[in-house]
């Protein structure tokens, strides 16, 4: 890491439109006015109140007193965990639709403003997308729909229809702006003559058509690759605890074992189908799920990871998959804010719990649920689907209103480009907080004030000691 100051300067941190606030004393020979005014990086801040919003300022030198009773956040770049894909939301078929339907022009600078790396955007570097329906969809469809009584074993009738009517357009449109964006694709159910309850909602799938369902997968990846759009990685199963949605499929972990280690991974591997498989996709309170899978040598040679989310369970438990397969990857993929959204709640639990709760458990990805609805938080499906679910943007028209959502992975997205490297940093109780080394050498620190005041703290970099200042209920992102 690039020297940032000479042993024992310290600096401040003054933020626009707030106090200048003190840092602490350095050598008297570097605090002439020229070292004082000197930028050492940037932070970037929003508060709980939201009177400051991913509000930019300069990390400069300056005097203070006191240091030693500081907070101390140490950080070393020598000590390495997890590279990053990247941060981001669902692009549903309800967002989808709301995105396409905006004029060209204001869907073009909404596009640009989420996945373009300039100054203004928040450079959001990954996807999650529904393969065939989610239950934010207007209704439940598949690929492969067929008049009751019917079946098309060799999946003759494949046809993804539906999504060339919004999703498709919408996603060759970001990556246009960004061609390098990881998408992650999640089925919520089979075609339902697939299932042992002949319905879009809940059932299993039947052994029959293991083997079918299978070269679904592969249909898909195939076809939107045709399309120009590389599908990263595919889930096997959205929540597969979870069949109250619509849609939704009951998959135990032994079922879930069964159809990867001798349907889907045998099949991707004669299609030479390079996409990752990852299993479970559901909470953080069964960890023991994946471990089953992966406790299969010859399942477990298929699997590039393991994807959670958070509505119940401690995200602590996520590291247990880490600890008993540390070969395999983990990712953060789902979590939802309620609608209309309490920004200060919404900020303070789910930068703690996923932005650096998720990626301090080893998570390469966190991904919020979704990318837009409109005011009334539709689409949604009957029997099941989200009624509440608030898109990190709502779209009236060309209208957008940015929701907590955005800016809780803005924080990370804009800074923690792909590529960045997870790196040691000290956990303090009342300063939650993550650190990162970018692919161009920065280092970013994520850190939480979940105090009612400003607190002070100092940032520990080799043996270079930065002074800083967050608002009281707030989060900073520091790039040095």
């Amino acid at each position: 890491m690039k020297k940032l100051l000479h042993k024992c300067i310290g600096i401040s941190l003054s933020i626009a439109m707030l106090s200048t606030f003190s840092s602490c004393i350095g050598d008297s020979k570097a605090n002439s006015s020229e070292e004082k005014n000197k930028s050492l990086g940037n932070v970037y801040i929003t508060t709980f109140d939201q009177e400051k919003l991913l509000a930019e300022s300069e990390i400069t030198n300056s005097e203070t007193q006191n240091a030693e009773q500081l907070s101390v956040i140490k950080i070393n770049a020598e000590k390495t965990y997890q590279t990053m894909d990247g941060f981001g939301y669902t692009l549903t078929g309800g967002s989808a639709m709301h995105i396409h339907q905006m004029s060209d022009k204001a869907r073009q600078d909404l596009l640009q403003e989420l996945f373009a790396r300039e100054t203004n955007s928040i450079g959001v570097s990954y996807l999650r997308i529904s393969i065939g329906a989610s239950d934010l969809d207007a209704q439940p469809f598949s690929y492969n729909d067929l008049a009751e009584g019917e079946t098309d074993k060799n999946l003759e009738h494949f046809s993804l229809a539906n999504d060339t009517l919004h999703l498709i357009p919408v996603l060759k449109e970001i990556i246009k702006i960004q061609p390098d964006i990881k998408i992650l694709g999640s089925p919520w159910s089979p075609p339902k003559w697939m299932k042992t309850n002949n319905d879009t909602r809940g059932g299993s799938l039947k052994e029959e058509f293991y083997d079918s369902y299978a070269n679904y997968f592969v249909k898909y990846i195939e076809t939107m690759k045709t399309e120009g759009i590389t599908i990263d990685a595919v889930t096997v199963q959205n929540e597969p605890l979870h069949p109250g949605n619509n849609p939704s499929l009951l998959m135990e972990a032994e079922q879930q074992k069964e159809f990867v280690k001798n349907h889907l991974g045998p099949i991707f591997e004669e299609n030479n189908i390079e996409t990752k498989i990852i299993v479970y996709d559901h909470n953080a309170d069964r960890p023991d799920y994946p471990i089953t899978i992966l406790n299969d040598s010859v399942a477990a040679k298929y699997i590039d990871g393991s994807a959670f989310h958070l509505y119940g369970g401690e995200v602590d438990a996520i590291s247990k998959v880490h600890e008993a397969h540390p070969d395999k990857n983990l990712y953060f993929t789902e979590q939802w804010v309620g609608a209309p959204g309490d920004f200060a709640k919404e900020m303070n639990w789910h930068t703690e719990n996923l932005i650096i709760g998720a990626t301090r458990n080893w998570c390469k990805t966190v991904l919020e649920w979704n990318v837009a609805a409109d005011e009334n938080q539709q689409p949604h499906t009957d029997r099941g689907g989200c009624d509440r679910c608030l898109g990190a943007i709502t779209i009236k028209g060309d209208e957008v209103t940015r929701e907590p959502a955005y800016y809780i992975i803005a924080q990370a997205s804009k800074f923690v480009t792909p590529g960045s490297v997870r790196i040691e940093s000290n956990l303090l109780e009342e300063l939650p907080n993550v650190a990162f080394k970018t692919p161009e050498g920065k280092i970013v620190v994520i850190v939480q004030n979940k105090n009612k005041k400003a607190q002070s703290f100092q940032l520990q970099l080799e043996n270079e000691t930065l002074e800083v200042k967050l608002p009281a209920e707030s989060v900073g992102t520091f790039v040095i």
